[in-house]
C-alpha cells in the first residue's frame, strides 16, 4: 500500500482512480478501460513531476522521513556482501538503533556503521526510531578503532532524528559519547565516507558524519535541530515548523553551497521510495567514486583532509 504525504493528496486521488479501474477490469473481463487507465497514469506522472519540481524545505523534511524510504538495513543488504554484524560497546549494552560490522563493498573489506529506524511498529520500537543511546556511539567508536587498526575504510549511513534525549541516556553520558564519536571520526587514519540517506539530526548525525566526504540524497535533510524543535524554542509554537525549515538551511542544495555536503545523489522523481533499485545503485556509484578518490591518500593526508574540510565549512557559502 502506497503511503502518500499531505502534499501528494491530489496524486493519491488520480493513482487511486487508475487502480480502481484496473481492479474493476480484473473482476469483469469484458470491460475495456485500459485507455482510460493509461490516461490517468500519464496525468499522475505529470503531476508527480510538477509536485517535485520546486519542493519547499519542509516538504523535503517530509520526504526524508517517508516511512517507505530505504533504510540502513536495505542499503547494507543491497550494497555490501559478507556483512558480519558486531554488537555491543563492551561496557553496557548493545544499542539496536545503531547497526555496524564488517563487510565487503565491491569485494573491498570495509567497516559499515549506520542508524536504523525500523520499518514497522515492532522494529521501530526495537530500534528506538533510530535515536541512538550512549552505547550506540560507543559501539561506533569501537568499530572505528578496529577499522583504524586493520586499515579498513569506514562507510557510515546516517538516518536519525537525533540522539535519544531520555533520562537513562543522559545518566550514561550521552553528550560525552557523541563528542567522543565525533573526535574518533577526526582521528582515524583511514578513508571515512558518510551518506545522509534520510534525516541527519543534530549531534547524533555529526557523530557519524564527521567524514572525509559527505554525500546527501537529493531529498535528505541535515540540521542542528529538527524544524519542530527549532520552532518550539524560537516561537514557542511547533506548528511554525515550515518557517523553521526555511531558516535552518537544511536541504542538500543549501548544504552543498555551504560546503557541508560534497555531493548530492539524485533521487528518482517522487523520492527514493518510488524506485529503490535506482536509488541504491546511485549510492553504490557514489561510494565507489569516493573510495577511489581517497584510496591513494596516506594516513596523515586523510586526517589533514578531514580537518581542513570542517575548518572550511561555511566559508564558501559566506563568500558567495
Amino acid at each position: 500500500m502506497t503511503h502518500y504525504l499531505d502534499f501528494e493528496k491530489p496524486l493519491a486521488e488520480i493513482e487511486g482512480k487508475a487502480e480502481e479501474l484496473r481492479a474493476m477490469a480484473r473482476q469483469n473481463q469484458e470491460m475495456d478501460i485500459e485507455e482510460e487507465a493509461v490516461a490517468l497514469d500519464k496525468k499522475a506522472r505529470q503531476l508527480l513531476q510538477d509536485l517535485y519540481k520546486n519542493l519547499t524545505p519542509w516538504r523535503k523534511c517530509q520526504i526524508a522521513r517517508h516511512p517507505d524510504r530505504p533504510h540502513c538495513i536495505d542499503y547494507i543488504h543491497a550494497l555490501f556482501t559478507e556483512f558480519t554484524p558486531l554488537a555491543g560497546d563492551r561496557n553496557f549494552a548493545d544499542d539496536h538503533a545503531v547497526i555496524g560490522g564488517l563487510a565487503r563493498f565491491n569485494d573491498m573489506p570495509v567497516v559499515v556503521i549506520g542508524h536504523e529506524k525500523g520499518n514497522d511498529t515492532k522494529s521501530r520500537i526495537e530500534r528506538n526510531f533510530g535515536m541512538a543511546r550512549p552505547e550506540g556511539y560507543r559501539k561506533a567508536i569501537r568499530l572505528m578503532d578496529m577499522a583504524d587498526k586493520f586499515n579498513l575504510p569506514v562507510i557510515t549511513l546516517v538516518d536519525t532524528p537525533g540522539a535519544y534525549p531520555g533520562k537513562g541516556a543522559e545518566e550514561r553520558g550521552q553528550s560525552e559519547a557523541i563528542a567522543r564519536s565525533t573526535e574518533k571520526c577526526l582521528q582515524i587514519g583511514v578513508p571515512l565516507i558518510s551518506i545522509i540517506i534520510g534525516e541527519g539530526g543534530s549531534g547524533g548525525a555529526v557523530a557519524f558524519a564527521t567524514a572525509n566526504r559527505v554525500a546527501m540524497l537529493e531529498h535528505s535533510v541535515y540540521s542542528v535541530i529538527s524544524p519542530e524543535g527549532c520552532a518550539s524554542i524560537l516561537w514557542k509554537d511547533s506548528e511554525k515548523m515550515r518557517e523553521a525549515a526555511e531558516a535552518l538551511r537544511l536541504t542538500a542544495q543549501d548544504l552543498s553551497k555551504l560546503a557541508v555536503c560534497d555531493q548530492i545523489i539524485k533521487e528518482p522523481v517522487g523520492g527514493a521510495h518510488r524506485d529503490r533499485d535506482t536509488t541504491l545503485e546511485a549510492v553504490r556509484s557514489t561510494i565507489a567514486e569516493m573510495l577511489t578518490e581517497l584510496s591513494g591518500k596516506s594516513r596523515t593526508d586523510l586526517i589533514k583532509d578531514r580537518r581542513k574540510k570542517f575548518l572550511d565549512m561555511g566559508s564558501k557559502g559566506l563568500a558567495a
